[in-house]
């Protein structure tokens, strides 16, 4: 496994010190070696090859690359140009789109290599990272758990050192919860900071972003720089603010244990939790106990007639035509959305707005809000969730609890390592920020990183290893 930074890497092929080809090959042996984690599919090392030795010549011509020789995974859901892309699913198996995703064309134009896709569940929908054209991705950990989903392939294929960095998409916490699993950091940008698309259709609309995945902040950091900005061919892409804080420990630092939500969590996530926001009340910031006042008809359950109908609208001619190619959980939503009339996702609209105004409100009183990133760790990978959670039967999506409303009120939010549990499994903590706000979260996110890492609270990359310490 390599601890190199994406940033070191960078370094190292912008200095010439190696090439982008040495490190395609380097990527290409980890994946190789580690097949069995099943994070990295239609890999095509000769393709990354070509790819590595594309961005050796722009550098010898001259050119300046921000990302150059950067070996990443890109998730099986977004479009690259020349590549099978299935999201999972056995009616695209043989899909290969004639356009790239705007965020690849950028990867690319900075210098970045991508040398494979990162695995999905079937259109991203489900909490577990497995699916009927390529099966299930396992925890670098433990192979009998998952990694969760839906990003899972890319986040297991950093955590595994196979990669740097990756990217992954984030319509529900799918690019932040399989990072907490797996011990690497997942940032959901604003809605509309990072270009989305041209690509397939989300099931639901207008909340889903592009997702950076790396072992470190610095490192998702100078992914996200590379990435950001409005787009024309995306209309909901918007110019971002570029400011940041002065010192951080001025902001004022919403505690949330549950962010709002009469939710179970697991004791060890609970203490962890307790044990950074003892580290950043001795570190000097400034702490304020709160929580979202959400609406009172507002829960996942409630928004996932926006799912479903969705997928129903999407893909319900042909699951109709041939069911059997669908997984069966999907197919499940799948008829549900059929059932749903159209009052029935007019109110789940509705409440997705009232989501958005609630988290605005939040934050009139804070800067950000803190609290754990999933409510357990990892579980087996034949489950869709675990069966309990604190010590309390739990239904399917309880392990996806405190994700979901910030895909809705549109904000960014990351998670980073936030402790272990005794057996080793990462935690994550998410910090939240407002709308527009994302350099700021970043910020904080670096500066919280160097505090847990003294405090012995970091379940990633060692920081002195990437020069923060």
């Amino acid at each position: 496994m390599s601890s190199r930074s994406a940033a070191a890497t960078v370094e190292m092929v912008r200095r010439r010190s190696a090439s982008a080809v040495e490190m395609a090959e380097q990527a290409i042996r980890r994946i190789t070696d580690r097949a069995d984690l099943n994070a990295v599919v239609d890999f095509d090392p000769e393709e990354g090859l070509r790819r590595a030795q594309a961005v050796d010549r722009r550098l010898a011509d001259g050119e300046a690359l921000p990302l150059a020789g950067l070996p990443v995974v890109v998730k099986d859901n977004i479009w690259v140009a020349g590549r099978r892309v299935t999201q999972g699913s056995l009616l695209f198996r043989d899909f290969v789109p004639d356009r790239s995703a705007v965020v690849v064309e950028r990867l690319e134009r900075a210098g970045a290599v991508i040398v494979g896709m990162g695995n999905t569940p079937e259109f991203a929908c489900k909490g577990q990272t497995t699916n009927r054209v390529y099966g299930a991705t396992r925890h670098p950990a433990d192979p009998a758990l998952t990694p969760g989903g839906s990003s899972g392939g890319s986040a297991v294929a950093v955590a595994a050192g196979l990669v740097p960095a990756a990217i992954g998409t984030d319509g529900g916490g799918s690019g932040r919860r399989p990072p907490a699993h797996v011990g690497v950091v997942g940032f959901k940008p604003s809605f509309g900071a990072l270009p989305y698309g041209p690509g397939f259709p989300e099931p639901f609309t207008g909340i889903a972003t592009i997702a950076p995945i790396a072992r470190t902040v610095t490192d998702t950091e100078l992914l996200f720089e590379a990435l950001v900005g409005p787009d024309l061919r995306d209309p909901d892409s918007a110019p971002l603010a570029g400011d940041r804080a002065g010192d951080a420990r001025a902001l004022r630092i919403g505690v949330s244990p549950r962010f709002g939500f009469n939710a179970p969590v697991d004791d060890v996530v609970a203490a962890a939790f307790a044990a950074v926001v003892d580290a950043l009340d001795g570190a000097g910031y400034r702490l304020i106990d709160q929580d979202p006042a959400w609406p009172a008809a507002a829960t996942e359950e409630a928004l996932m007639p926006l799912q479903h109908a969705g997928l129903a609208a999407i893909h319900g001619a042909a699951f109709r035509a041939t069911p059997d190619l669908f997984d069966p959980d999907v197919a499940a939503q799948i008829e549900r959305g059929f059932a749903y009339d159209g009052p029935a996702v007019a109110r789940a609209r509705w409440l997705s707005h009232d989501i958005a105004r609630a988290a605005a409100a939040c934050f009139g009183d804070v800067d950000f809000l803190i609290g754990p990133t999933v409510p357990c760790a990892a579980w087996a990978i034949e489950r869709l969730g675990p069966e309990t959670i604190g010590g309390a039967p739990v239904a399917p999506r309880a392990h996806a609890v405190f994700t979901p409303f910030f895909n809705h009120a549109l904000t960014p939010a990351i998670s980073i390592p936030m402790g272990r549990t005794p057996a080793g499994l990462p935690l994550g903590l998410q910090i939240v920020g407002a709308r527009g706000q994302d350099r700021r979260v970043l910020q904080v996110a670096a500066a919280f990183e160097r505090i847990l890492a003294d405090a012995g609270l970091w379940a990633g990359l060692p920081v002195e290893e990437h020069g923060r310490a």
